[in-house]
């Protein structure tokens, strides 16, 4: 065997992420997401009366120093959701500059965009004080819209085969890791790849002529249909086989989550075209609310500041 080839399977392995990596990293995401919204939660519970209070009473109400938007608390909070705010526009720097990818992975990178995506609207609004009437009213929905988009662009950018970096694999190298991928189930089961193929097969069309919504309600179904896939594949790994062992829990494991990452690659790799034009006409329809909410929240903070000087003095 040649250098050359010995070196393929090496690289698709390198490719290929491990079996349980993606899901600590999910729940280490949902653990920094909860923590982040911690303190705001924490601030509304503890000044619910005041945040429901009719604005005059508010100015009655003993917490107004603390919770007002240039008060300790409100200000404070209000900082953070700026510092938070700005930090999401290092996401596409880093995204367009390779210089500074010393800086860290692009996925990396995203799954902290997400986390501050979601939580710097709720610092924002109890900075506010629940209020959101003239111009911070506009950046707020700008920014509540860029946060739900969020959440589409994540989903989008989740079905685009990639790299454990972050860059998007080739159509070849994903037929490198399905391959790499059935090989470690078959030997995980003692199960022929042929058959282990067919019992995950999952039935998929054409996406070449699908419009955007038909792509997103494409996608959605191949979810539902790779969840069944793997139950099928559950139930069947789980029957006794004559002349074979039953498969032990940690095999079935590791077997089941290799099987998820196989059919996900299938999925991407069946819906790429589609879902590529789907994720461009996100990002021209992300691009502006941000930077709506950009403008919206630099001039509000430049009033602030003005104001507070003038006040000052």
């Amino acid at each position: 065997m040649s250098s050359a080839s010995r070196a393929a399977p090496r690289a698709a392995q390198a490719a290929a992420p491990p079996a349980r990596r993606p899901d600590r990293r999910r729940f280490a995401d949902r653990i920094a997401l909860v923590t982040a919204l911690l303190v705001p939660t924490a601030v509304t519970v503890w000044g619910w009366q005041y945040y429901v209070a009719p604005l005059g009473a508010r100015l009655r109400h003993d917490l107004h120093g603390l919770l007002r938007p240039s008060g300790t608390v409100g200000l404070a909070l209000g900082i953070v959701a700026l510092a938070g705010f700005l930090f999401l526009w290092l996401y596409p720097l880093r995204k367009g500059l390779r210089a500074l990818a010393w800086m860290g992975t692009l996925g990396d990178w995203l799954r902290v965009h997400i986390v501050f995506g979601l939580s710097v609207p709720l610092y924002a609004a109890v900075h506010a004080g629940w209020r959101f009437d003239g111009l911070i009213g506009l950046g707020y929905l700008s920014m509540f819209i860029v946060a739900l988009s969020g959440l589409v662009g994540r989903y989008l950018y989740t079905h685009i085969p990639r790299s454990q970096s972050g860059v998007e694999l080739s159509r070849e190298e994903v037929a490198n890791q399905r391959r790499s991928l059935i090989t470690d189930i078959a030997a995980a089961t003692g199960r022929p790849p042929l058959e282990l193929e067919s019992v995950m097969r999952v039935a998929g069309g054409a996406s070449e002529a699908l419009g955007p919504l038909g792509a997103l309600r494409r996608l959605l179904q191949d979810d539902f249909e790779r969840r069944r896939a793997i139950s099928r594949l559950r139930l069947e790994l789980a029957q006794p086989r004559p002349g074979r062992a039953a498969i032990d829990g940690r095999s079935l494991g590791r077997a089941l989550g290799l099987a998820r990452q196989e059919l996900a690659l299938s999925q991407q790799v069946r819906m790429l075209d589609a879902t590529r034009r789907v994720f461009a006409l996100w990002h021209v329809a992300h691009r502006p609310f941000a930077i709506t909410a950009l403008l919206a929240v630099s001039i509000h903070v430049v009033v602030a500041v003005l104001f507070a000087g003038i006040g000052a003095k």
